[in-house]
Formats: C-alpha cells, sequence, structure tokens
C-alpha cells in the first residue's frame, strides 16, 4: 500500500469521514465493498489506491477509489465518487452537495 499522504493527513481524514460521515461510509461498505448486510463502518485508512473500512466485529474491507491518488484534495472528490456509486448501486437516492 502506497500512500502520498502522511500520517497527519491520514489522521485528519479518517476523523472527518468518521465525525461527518459514518453513515456514506456505511453506503460505500454495503454497495461497493461486498458487505451489504454491514451495520456499522468507520474509516480506518487511507492510501493512494483505496479507502479502508472496519466493519461490525473487525472486518477490515478496503474500497478502491478507482485511480490513484496523489494529493489531499482528490480525496474529497473521490469520496463522492464511490457514495455516490454506492448509491446508484443500492438504489438509493444521493444527498445534494455532499
Amino acid at each position: 500500500m502506497s500512500s502520498p499522504f502522511t500520517d497527519d493527513v491520514v489522521e485528519a481524514i479518517k476523523r472527518h469521514m468518521n465525525d461527518d460521515h459514518a453513515g456514506d461510509a456505511l453506503i460505500i461498505v454495503r454497495g461497493l465493498g461486498g458487505r451489504p448486510d454491514a451495520s456499522t463502518a468507520s474509516t480506518s485508512h487511507v492510501d493512494a489506491e483505496a479507502i479502508e473500512f472496519t466493519i461490525d466485529g473487525g472486518e477490515r474491507v478496503r474500497v478502491p477509489w478507482g485511480e490513484t491518488l496523489t494529493e489531499r484534495p482528490q480525496v474529497r472528490m473521490a469520496v463522492v465518487r464511490l457514495y455516490r456509486d454506492a448509491c446508484l448501486k443500492l438504489g438509493l437516492q444521493p444527498r445534494g452537495e455532499h
């Protein structure tokens, strides 16, 4: 796992995702992580290739970005894309501006 992000950046992204977007993480895990029955999901890691979640009993699920990220601002766009793709796959209406 390569990462263009420092430990501080990874921690900030994880904190933001877990504090403000826990529901979105669960949608991503259910729709794109192959765990449609997951009941909890928290962001546990971020690197250039994927975002990783810890679900339910501690299982880790990696969801690839679909491209290699090289800069922090790309993470927001990539998470929004994953969220919208997961909503589509699950038949959910995504929120407007994320």
